[in-house]
């Protein structure tokens, strides 16, 4: 494979195994389970070969499919332990992995975007990728004034192949129904799918990430590395070791999990105060434990901007949800456009479906773990069109801040963190805190 597969016929074909292969296994499960294994045994069996599957698929095909991945590996947390266990290793490898272009087409993207005289450019360039992911892979390299750099370098095709996934893969939502029973597969693909041209945009990319990096210089929790050079398909920043976010969920002692998820937490509350900018892709391959106790972040491809901070009434909801006021919180919900007008919402049902972003709030201390979440998630799995999550309407301003809260949940409870995170919000959120000379509501 020398790029992306490109052309559709191909692609298709190679995504259609998959609903074929799942089809095989619930064929040989049911075998199974007349030749007397339980319904239990079977299930599982089926589920963990559809995953190695769906997840082997997903990370050859690169583009959207591996976006798809992506974001799918960090709700991990909220699967049942029966269920999750057998390929907890298999879907969060996607977040540091994919298999990496051929080197011939490496230099080939590299003599098309800086020339062929682009080695000058550097001492030494390492050949063999450090990390892969969705559209692009890094290469570690050596600037030519010395510099330990990363070189970012974009798929052939990656723009027209992630459309192309993603059309295919919204007809696959069974397939993942199994594996995440409850997820609205349509909203995620969709929400993937409208910042495509923004994250193969390595100009707006390069411009947000040395935007974090002037704000963090020198700054005592974290680090940004800064970028050095920037082209359409090729972006240069400085190198950054670390241990990685996904290593210390895998085998990090406590302590090294409750820093990690609290500098995580702080960097999410405070970037939109300090950059005006939200980090929207806060999966765990984006985030390095460094050796001095900060938290590195990188790929800033996907960003929220938001000039003016966090809206005001999001931390004003949140507090008011804290106080039990649902009737109030409600009907501000109706003014945000979260409800329409014509809908009739059960408080009771709401609190439910709200309680995983606001919950860790309410406390002075408050611990993330796997069975909260799945807890939390099981009571929003109901499938009926009457469920809240189904009548719930999400304004266009509020995606990608409810992206990032639902899948920064998801790593705090893989990290299984505690910490002081109110007092994150009440530093960082405005509306939060309770502040007598603070704007009340308009509503009504």
């Amino acid at each position: 494979m020398s790029d992306l597969p490109r052309r559709a016929v191909t692609r298709s074909a190679k995504l259609a195994t998959l609903p074929l292969g799942f089809a095989g296994r619930a064929a040989l499960g049911l075998g199974k389970r007349l030749g007397g294994k339980s319904a239990e045994i079977v299930a599982q069996e089926v589920q963990q070969r559809t995953a190695e599957q769906v997840f082997k698929v997903l990370g050859e095909l690169k583009g959207g499919a591996m976006k798809l991945g992506q974001a799918l590996s960090i709700f991990e947390a909220a699967l049942p332990q029966e269920i999750v266990g057998p390929y907890r290793a298999t879907l969060t490898k996607l977040q540091d992995a994919a298999p990496p272009l051929p080197v011939s087409t490496v230099h080939k993207v590299l003599t098309e975007q800086l020339g062929d005289d682009w080695r000058e450019n550097f001492r030494s360039f390492d050949d063999q990728p450090t990390a892969a992911a969705s559209i692009g892979q890094v290469h570690k390299a050596v600037w030519h004034d010395g510099r330990e750099v990363a070189v970012k370098i974009q798929y052939p095709g990656a723009g027209k192949a992630l459309l192309g996934d993603f059309a295919q893969l919204a007809r696959l939502g069974k397939l993942f129904g199994v594996l995440l029973p409850g997820l609205d597969m349509k909203a995620v693909l969709s929400e993937l799918r409208e910042h495509i041209a923004e994250e193969l945009d390595y100009f707006r990319e390069a411009e947000a990430q040395h935007a974090f990096a002037l704000e963090f210089h020198g700054d005592p929790d974290f680090h940004v590395p800064d970028v050095i050079a920037a082209n359409e398909m090729v972006l240069v920043t400085e190198w950054m070791d670390g241990t990685p976010l996904s290593r210390i969920i895998a085998e990090g002692a406590q302590e090294e999990r409750d820093h990690a998820g609290l500098l995580f937490v702080r960097f999410l509350f405070c970037s939109p105060a300090r950059v005006g900018m939200l980090h929207a892709d806060p999966h765990p391959g984006n985030f390095r434990m460094l050796a001095n106790g900060k938290l590195g972040v990188l790929d800033f491809g996907a960003v929220n901007r938001l000039p003016d901070g966090y809206p005001r009434v999001f931390g004003q909801l949140m507090r008011i949800f804290n106080q039990g006021d649902m009737e109030t919180v409600v009907a501000g919900l109706r003014q945000e456009g979260f409800i329409r007008p014509d809908i009739e919402i059960d408080p009771d049902a709401l609190r439910a479906f709200l309680a995983p972003y606001v919950e860790p709030t309410a406390v002075e201390e408050f611990s993330f773990s796997r069975e909260w979440l799945q807890a939390q998630a099981a009571s929003v799995t109901d499938l009926r069109p009457g469920n809240v999550v189904r009548q719930l309407n999400l304004p266009a301003s509020y995606v990608l801040i409810h992206r990032v809260h639902a899948a920064g949940v998801g790593v705090l409870c893989q990290l299984g963190t505690t910490a002081r995170f109110r007092d994150e919000v009440i530093r960082w959120v405005p509306g939060f805190a309770d502040d007598p000379d603070d704007q009340p509501l308009a509503i009504g």
